[in-house]
């Protein structure tokens, strides 16, 4: 078992003092007209894991995290397909398409429609691959030369909580309904992003909806690795499976949404993929599955951007 690691390549230090306060913003896409919001989040310290939950959760410990930018809302569709098919984002752009742009390897495109028949303009885009979520960060880093990620495991989870030390942000699972869309009130099925309440952070849809990657390396002891407050932890991504995702889904139950709890990658989610070797762009039997974008408050230098955004392939058969 690997030792806690604070991975300069994913969350790099924010010193806040002398610093202006981080500011939420809109993002342009740049050569179209399409954009998307991004809300600050202030370093901070607080108590990650639960002990109403799975053995994986515990122990609780603290942790403490520099400032960074959360995406509003779920990566949707509209901003997903540019990325998914080329002549979409030639639909989409006011400009020729830059050369670093079209460099980027784009999904293999699904032998199957990947919305499962759930609806397409505003709801989150979902079913893709740990190592897409990636790609598509690295797409946008080449159309708007700002670095976004994927969310650390322990991230997610502070900008879940915003400040509360309940299993929900808003309190217990009574309330449920007003935030989230999940087993109980979803018909089996996404919704349009922003629907429901936002937390106190101005965060829409962090319980329920889809359920979010993380950058994180999934293992249930990694939080009994942590002696004192650890800053910046993450648990690097050196496998194919499984990888932690978060937020549970439209089709959970309540107690599989609340800030705390975990979900691990499965192969099994590729069953029916036909292809030798599978797929590394999609998950067609987790429907379940979306992203969500972070922008850490430095950037990285450009050699620990590429070596995020060049991770090798691994087959999976």
């Amino acid at each position: 078992m690997k030792e806690i690691l604070t991975f300069a390549l994913l969350i790099n230090s924010f010193f806040c003092t002398g610093q202006q306060k981080l500011e939420s913003y809109r993002q342009e896409i740049k050569g179209t007209s399409l954009s998307f919001t991004m809300q600050a989040v202030p370093a901070g310290e607080f108590q990650m894991g639960s002990t109403k939950g799975k053995a994986d959760e515990k122990p609780v410990h603290p942790v403490k995290l520099d400032a960074f930018w959360m995406a509003t809302f779920e990566l949707t569709w509209d901003l997903y397909e540019p990325f998914l098919y080329k002549d979409f984002e030639l639909s989409h752009s006011t400009e020729k398409i830059p050369a670093e742009v079209d460099a980027v390897t784009r999904p293999t495109k699904p032998y199957l429609d990947m919305t499962f028949g759930m609806g397409k303009e505003n709801h989150p885009a979902l079913a893709m691959t740990h190592y897409n979520a990636i790609q598509y960060c690295k797409w946008l880093y080449a159309r708007t030369g700002v670095f976004y990620r994927l969310p650390t495991e322990a991230e997610w989870e502070y900008a879940c909580r915003a400040g509360s030390t309940d299993e929900f942000a808003f309190g217990d699972a009574a309330k449920l309904g007003d935030y989230a869309w999940y087993k109980a009130n979803s018909e089996g099925k996404t919704h349009e992003t922003g629907k429901k309440k936002p937390n106190q952070w101005g965060i829409f849809d962090l319980y329920g909806n889809v359920a979010e990657w993380t950058y994180d390396q999934y293992s249930a002891e990694f939080y009994a690795q942590s002696k004192a407050a650890v800053l910046n932890p993450v648990a690097p991504s050196e496998k194919l499976y499984a990888h932690v995702i978060r937020g549970g889904s439209y089709d959970d139950e309540a107690k599989d949404l609340r800030s705390a709890a975990r979900l691990a990658s499965d192969p099994a989610w590729k069953q029916l993929d036909p292809q030798i070797p599978k797929s590394n762009w999609w998950f067609p039997e987790a429907p379940f599955i979306g992203m969500r974008l972070v922008r850490p408050a430095k950037t990285p230098a450009k050699a620990e951007i590429d070596v995020y955004y060049d991770q090798p392939v691994i087959p999976d058969y």
